[in-house]
């Protein structure tokens, strides 16, 4: 810790998702970032493996996002959507949408992956009401989903440690179980050929709740924050297929997938599935302003497009949708995204990430591996007496020894930059490997 870093410095920030305590009594401190490595406050390069926390796409403190922050702030730094407008919002849907699959042609923003979830969930309920089946209200998530920390995205995720303290959250939400079974599937190498079946899970809740009381189902198409759940082939077909039956909107949440993670624009590309609705945030502005976006399909938003002119279709948006700042970083990282073909990249680079990320298999304590894209999940058995405690310490030896990666419970999780080579590739793995072999 730096002599400008006293103990009453850290301790005023309440940081999220981190074991304060423990955090502060060791720190590890990044000060300044560029390309795939960011910098320690002690000097260390450190070779990012997170995309910071999926989010930094195409590396890091890229020039032409910075430029373009940069004056937009000087040239407006605030502008009001209620009521109101700025050019760059609209030009930044549009060309949004034109990224996208089929119909998802209009793009409503938010600031990060929750607003964007509780949007798609507010948006689906509104959606049926419109249409006069207002009975419709209940949502399906799925077990250990991730849909971000609001109260929406909480009740339909399905990681237990997110929800215990905070008691029933919303009610009429029921859940899909999990398509994680590694009996049957450890070690896949992309998607896993057993498992399509699990998606008739929808059925079942089909028949409990009875399908006209079902508003949406909402699922990553790959599980991240869970630990790299890759979906088995044949099932996001599927639910597609049974949500169509019922007349169920479908909404992937794309918020880690989207903009070029799986080796296609996004997910619905990469699986070729239309879904409803789609949530994104991260790589959407590259990580250096917070953003999110939600797409809808024509249907959807026409159905809102009704009544007296001068009303307000939705009552629903954050003061900050579509700020200018964040539009001006958007713009510039989708042109950086098209230049560098970073979007697609990820499919010519994913058969030898797989080859890399397999090649621990064999080493002390994994027991499985998942990969998709320019993603993976090696995830290690527990300690009996310890249900986390391998991955947390995997984590802080890989960042002694200049490597960011991310660890949920006893599972590794991979994404870097979409700009990594291969050979960047090969001294994150050997480094990876090298602290799995000296790991008791």
């Amino acid at each position: 810790m730096s002599e400008r870093q006293s103990v009453s410095d850290l301790d005023a920030f309440w940081m999220p998702f981190t074991a304060n305590r423990d955090f502060k009594s060791a720190p590890r401190l990044l000060t300044r970032a560029a390309g795939l490595y960011y910098f320690s406050d002690d000097g260390r390069r450190i070779l990012d493996g997170t995309s910071g926390l999926w989010c930094v796409n195409a590396g890091h403190c890229r020039e032409p996002i910075v430029r373009a922050v940069q004056a937009k702030v000087a040239e407006l730094d605030f502008a009001p959507t209620f009521q109101m407008g700025h050019p760059d919002a609209f030009l930044l849907a549009s060309r949004l949408a034109a990224l996208m699959p089929g119909d998802l042609n209009h793009v409503f923003f938010t600031n990060s992956g929750s607003e964007a979830v509780d949007t798609a969930l507010k948006i689906a309920l509104a959606y049926h009401r419109q249409r006069g089946e207002g009975q419709r209200v209940r949502l399906i998530g799925r077990e250990r989903g991730y849909h971000g920390v609001g109260f929406g995205g909480l009740s339909v995720g399905g990681i237990a440690g997110n929800r215990k303290a905070f008691g029933p959250l919303l009610p009429g939400v029921d859940h899909l179980r999990h398509t994680h079974v590694p009996e049957r599937n450890a070690f896949s190498r992309g998607q896993p050929d057993w498992g399509a079946h699990l998606a008739d899970d929808l059925e079942r809740l089909v028949t409990l709740h009875d399908a006209s009381t079902i508003a949406a189902v909402i699922v990553e198409p790959l599980a991240g924050s869970a630990g790299v759940l890759v979906p088995p082939k044949g099932y996001l077909e599927r639910l597609r297929e049974i949500c169509d039956k019922y007349g169920i909107l479908l909404i992937f949440d794309e918020v880690i997938c989207g903009f070029g993670r799986l080796g296609a624009p996004f997910a619905a590309s990469c699986f070729g599935i239309i879904p409803d609705i789609v949530t994104t945030a991260k790589g959407l502005t590259n990580g250096t302003i917070p953003m999110g976006a939600v797409f809808v399909r024509d249907a959807l938003y026409d159905a809102f497009m009704t009544g007296p002119g001068e009303a307000i279709e939705f009552a629903h948006g954050y003061t900050y949708s579509g700020h200018p700042v964040a539009t001006a970083a958007a713009l510039a990282a989708l042109d950086l995204y098209l230049e560098e073909d970073l979007l697609t990249r990820g499919a010519s680079l994913a058969a030898y990430w797989e080859d890399a990320v397999h090649s621990l298999k064999g080493l002390p304590n994994v027991i499985d591996i998942r990969n998709l894209g320019l993603v993976a999940g090696i995830e290690l058995s527990p300690r009996p007496d310890a249900q986390g405690a391998r991955g947390r310490e995997v984590l802080i030896r890989c960042f002694e020894a200049g490597l960011l990666i991310r660890a949920t419970g006893d599972i590794i999780a991979l994404s870097p930059p979409l700009i990594i080579s291969r050979p960047e590739i090969d001294t994150l793995i050997g480094g990876l490997a090298n602290v799995l072999k000296a790991l008791p």
